[in-house]
């Protein structure tokens, strides 16, 4: 009883064999209490219930999908880029890129060690990473399709594979530097490649797919989206034109053990550039042994002092300014003259020319008797009439707009020099655009390395007259007697002008390093392309651009007249240089000498 007088409640006596608490009744009060706290409870627990499938079901089921759904990103297949006939210059082909997961990776040694040969991976380096403490690490991306199927023979659980795509230039070297490459993600990473990134990308897609624990794909989920391949881009270049011109540029580089060449070819009539070649170059499909240097568009990028190839242009604008004609005869002997306190030279003593032989001769001399009787300021409006000081109108990244200073900030001298190339820098394709105006119409044409269906309009430089009077005079240039006789070609007439250029070395010329140049057109009477050749410090025992780089442009306009439909337009003579009709109207020992080494300019 001492018991029962503490706990409030009745009591009753337990039957034999039974626990005494089992038998105690709680007070009235005590009881709604504890029923009070199981009905809370149970109405807590059915309220959650409807919270989570109810109200808030949504949530969980995209914590649930977090967990077995993932997104897989479809990559877009890349545009393909094309020449001018539809050959493809460069394309995506498929490819396998190959992930682990390394805290679901299960592999011996043997395997790993199998794994790494295959992709030719240093089995060090792969352990290392396959041990990190990730969910995802890259084993090799842009692996081919055959060895990724012997990787998935190996049956490594944790090794996985996505789609891929790599870029594939069937051109290789020839056209690398102009159309440059791709980076690991297919971006664009140079060249026309970076320029074009937007028509070419496209836009990846997704793909929802259901995994198990393992990371095996179980089934596709409904949400995709399919990806939107790039666009193609179909370019102005000829493939064939192209792999001639570089085939001709590399052999005049390496043989003339030069630093490097560029060469650009332009229909005439279009402005289309049908080949742009540059040289060292590399192979974009094989990227190991490339060197800074070799990604360089020589062409495009790369200025310099042209020399005497910008003489036909002074004297374009001197017979369009009505200040000389095709009679003109100037006094260039004994040699040397001074100019405004400085001493220009010719290479030998020309004597008393007519101005066709300024050009045939290269006279400097003559030249700058001409610039004389100019004005700076229409001078400096020739120039930048072809497009000389300003970036070339083409999509590529890094054209250089080359170096022409303002007329009114010209000394006279400057004017002189300026005339015969120096003291004014262009680039190669500026060269190759700035002939244009000698083809029929005197006009200058825009240029593009796309293809057109169309011709563009020209700009009116110099009248069709004098255009016609210009030609007569590059024309001697290749015939016998004048400084590129190599650029002479059976079947075709040619004309065009040499350049040789010293390099500026600190603070002065350094006259045993020299810039060959060659510019011509063909067929001559209705000129259908326009070539410029530039080879950078040739030390191999040749210098002049009749010697090194004229011999380019012999070897690639008539096998290109021939692609592009053009007939010739002379008669082959076996035992006489076509355009011998058109030889020098001064001969003798001294032009047979300047024909033999190929001229002074």
């Amino acid at each position: 009883m001492r018991f029962a007088s503490r706990v409030s409640g009745s009591y009753v006596p337990p039957l034999r064999g039974h626990s005494p608490l089992l038998h105690w009744r709680l007070a009235p009060g005590r009881a709604w209490l504890v029923r009070s706290l199981l009905y809370l409870a149970f109405a807590a627990l059915i309220g959650r219930a409807l919270w989570v499938q109810g109200i808030t079901t949504h949530f969980y089921q995209e914590q649930g999908d977090l967990r077995f759904i993932r997104t897989i990103e479809l990559p877009a297949m890349r545009g393909r880029l094309l020449d001018r006939n539809g050959n493809i210059l460069a394309s995506s082909i498929p490819v396998k890129t190959i992930w682990a997961d390394p805290e679901t990776l299960r592999a011996d040694s043997s395997k790993i060690d199998a794994l790494a040969r295959l992709l030719d991976l240093d089995p060090a380096e792969l352990r290392r990473r396959l041990a990190l403490d990730r969910q995802f690490v890259y084993v090799k991306r842009q692996v081919d399709i055959d060895v990724a199927r012997r990787v998935k023979a190996l049956g490594i659980r944790g090794i996985y594979f996505s789609p891929s795509y790599r870029r594939y230039y069937p051109e290789g070297a020839a056209a690398a530097q102009l159309l440059g490459f791709t980076d690991i993600d297919n971006q664009g990473a140079a060249g026309l490649e970076l320029q074009l990134q937007p028509e070419l990308a496209g836009h990846a897609g997704t793909r929802r797919v259901m995994r198990d624990r393992l990371g095996n794909v179980i089934e596709d989920v409904d949400g995709g989206i399919p990806p939107v391949n790039g666009r193609d881009v179909q370019l102005s270049i000829d493939s064939k034109i192209q792999y001639l011109t570089y085939q001709a540029l590399k052999a005049a580089v390496v043989d003339n053990k030069a630093k490097n060449g560029s060469a650009v070819l332009i229909d005439a009539k279009t402005g289309e550039v049908l080949a742009l070649a540059n040289y060292p170059s590399f192979d974009p499909n094989t990227r190991r042994n490339m060197r800074p240097g070799d990604t360089r568009n020589f062409a495009l990028t790369d200025i310099y002092e042209p020399g005497s190839v910008m003489k036909p242009i002074t004297i374009g604008l001197a017979l369009q300014d009505h200040v000389v004609t095709p009679n003109s005869i100037f006094n260039t002997a004994p040699g040397c003259q001074n100019f405004y306190g400085s001493r220009i030279c010719d290479d030998s003593n020309n004597k008393t020319i007519a101005l066709p032989q300024v050009i045939q001769f290269s006279s400097n001399v003559a030249t700058g008797q001409i610039v004389q009787r100019l004005t700076p300021r229409k001078q400096w409006d020739m120039y930048t009439a072809v497009g000389f000081g300003q970036r070339p109108q083409v999509a590529f990244p890094g054209a250089a707009s080359g170096r022409l200073r303002p007329w009114h900030a010209w000394r006279p001298i400057d004017a002189v020099t300026q005339g015969f190339g120096y003291g004014v820098s262009v680039s190669t394709f500026q060269l190759a655009h700035a002939y244009t105006m000698f083809a029929d119409g005197g006009e200058i044409v825009p240029t593009t390395l796309f293809k057109i269906d169309a011709p563009p309009q020209g700009e009116q430089v110099i009248s069709p007259k004098v255009a016609g009077e210009v030609r007569a005079m590059l024309a001697l240039v290749t015939a016998k007697g004048g400084t590129a006789t190599a650029a002479a070609i059976p079947g075709y007439s040619t004309g065009g002008k040499t350049g040789t250029a010293y390099l500026w070395r600190g603070h002065a010329y350094d006259h045993h390093l020299f810039r060959a140049q060659f510019v011509g057109l063909a067929p001559l009477d209705h000129p259908r392309l326009v070539m410029a050749v530039s080879v950078d410090q040739p030390s191999g025992g040749k210098h002049f651009g009749g010697q090194v780089s004229a011999p380019v442009f012999a070897a690639v306009i008539p096998q290109a007249l021939r692609i592009i439909g053009v007939p010739p337009d002379l008669p082959v003579a076996p035992d006489l240089p076509a355009g011998l009709s058109a030889s020098a109207d001064k001969s003798g020992p001294a032009a047979s000498a300047r024909a033999q080494r190929g001229g002074a300019a």
